[in-house]
């Protein structure tokens, strides 16, 4: 099991990663039960969410520099 870490710093590293309770709650589930596959998982699954939050984030400035392109043009 992952007890590299305490069990309460696992879930702040959660929380900081922006994971729901509920997501936080099934890691700790399989911590548990000892489901890495799961885990990892749930961790990417997580990860592929924020990396789509940043290309549409991404996008608005590549909208935004275009549009200063054009006025300085």
């Amino acid at each position: 099991m992952m007890y590299l870490e305490s069990r309460e710093a696992v879930i702040q590293n959660l929380k900081d990663a922006g994971c729901s309770p509920d997501t936080i709650k099934d890691f700790l589930l399989y911590l548990d039960s000892n489901k890495k596959e799961e885990q990892l998982a749930l961790l990417e699954k997580h990860r592929k969410e924020l990396l789509n939050v940043v290309h549409k984030e991404e996008k608005k400035i590549y909208c935004l520099d275009y549009l200063v392109y054009q006025i300085k043009k």
